[in-house]
């Protein structure tokens, strides 16, 4: 988990957790293809009749929320990229203000509601911060299919078909002969799939059909068990999409979609084992480097752990990677991270869903951190 998808997961839950005695509690939510103005237009609307017909002040909370919506949606000259979800009222007698102008998909539907509890479930996707995108490439002697796969979605990219020769011999070639044409069909087949795996799932090189790639962060590759053994140990892939490799090659039989579904679903606990990767690495890193001494020997890393000891690192500029519970509070994890930030770290949040990230919250007062050099 990035530190803004924790900052993101913190507001939501804060969102989540908001109610009035009364419906004085506005949510708005916006898509990125509609303007703001449709939304500020009725905030002005509704704010004018309130203040019409209130003449007991027995609406001045939904004022307050009206006049905080307002302001948020005046200080975005456009709607953001993936569109603007804005929670504003009063709760226990303060004004609250929760905008997400940085959400990691977009907002589907244009949303203007008042209730005495927020709309949260429009976050539902955002609480589950920013999806990883997975190249799906089959590769059969019939054929080859390539797509994506995200959120358990998969789309089909392209499929054609190959023109390698059977393994029968055909009229009077010599069997030599055969062979060597159909070793050279199997190759030149082979490199167009490298060519279209490269154009389709790499989004930074030069190609004029770069715009419409995308970048994917890992590879799945499957298809029958000799053909994409061949493929694979022929070095035809880009060396950027074969350090993207997710596992060994899946069993699948078709170059088609259905092929391409059958790789996503085999592959599903790689796929979410990859999403977490970097994380349980640099949390095994810290945990192997403990076990080995904590620096005490050449061969580990030098380590420090709990709250005290972390600062002291950080104030010697000694942190490579800290390491922070999602458990923390997001104010200690931001200034942890702006801390490690300022000296060139990293700054990686543990989440506490599995044994090791409850392990590490519990015992470590949920800071640790990995350094460059030992400190006394």
């Amino acid at each position: 988990m990035d530190i803004e998808a924790y900052e993101r997961h913190e507001r939501i839950e804060r969102v989540e957790q908001a109610e009035a005695t009364e419906n004085d509690l506005v949510t708005v939510a916006i898509p990125p293809d509609k303007s703001l103005g449709e939304a500020l237009e009725r905030v002005e609307e509704d704010r004018a009749e309130a203040e019409y017909i209130d003449t007991e002040g027995e609406d001045a909370a939904y004022l307050e929320a009206l006049e905080a919506v307002r302001s948020i949606l005046q200080h975005h000259e456009t709607t953001p990229e993936n569109g603007l979800v804005v929670y504003a009222g009063v709760v226990d007698g303060e004004v609250v203000e929760y905008v997400f102008d940085d959400l990691p998909s977009p907002v589907l539907e244009f949303v203007y509601e008042r209730g005495n509890e927020f709309d949260a479930g429009l976050l539902d996707a955002a609480a589950e911060g920013p999806t990883k995108t997975f190249g799906l490439l089959v590769v059969e002697r019939g054929g080859a299919a390539l797509g994506l796969t995200e959120n358990e979605d998969v789309r089909v990219v392209e499929t054609f078909e190959s023109d390698v020769m059977g393994k029968s011999k055909a009229g009077g070639q010599s069997a030599q002969r055969f062979e060597r044409d159909r070793e050279r069909q199997k190759e030149e087949f082979f490199e167009t799939v490298a060519d279209e795996a490269k154009r389709a799932f790499l989004g930074d090189h030069d190609d004029e059909s770069a715009s419409a790639a995308t970048d994917v962060d890992g590879l799945l590759l499957g298809g029958t068990s000799v053909t994409v053994a061949d493929f694979r140990e022929g070095d035809h892939l880009d060396h950027r999409l074969e350090d993207r490799l997710v596992g060994d090659p899946v069993s699948v039989e078709y170059a088609s979609e259905q092929g391409l579904r059958q790789l996503a679903e085999k592959a599903s606990d790689r796929i979410e084992d990859a999403e977490r990767r970097e994380m349980r690495e640099t949390l095994d890193r810290f945990f192997d480097a403990l076990e080995a001494g904590g620096g005490s020997s050449d061969d580990s890393d030098p380590v420090v752990y709990g709250r005290d000891s972390v600062a002291e690192a950080l104030e010697y500029d000694a942190v490579e990677t800290a390491l922070v519970s999602a458990d923390l509070p997001a104010e200690e994890v931001r200034e942890i991270q702006d801390l490690t930030d300022a000296e060139g770290g990293d700054c990686v949040v543990v989440p506490t869903d599995f044994e090791r990230g409850r392990r590490f919250g519990e015992a470590f007062d949920g800071e640790a951190a990995i350094l460059r050099f030992p400190i006394e």
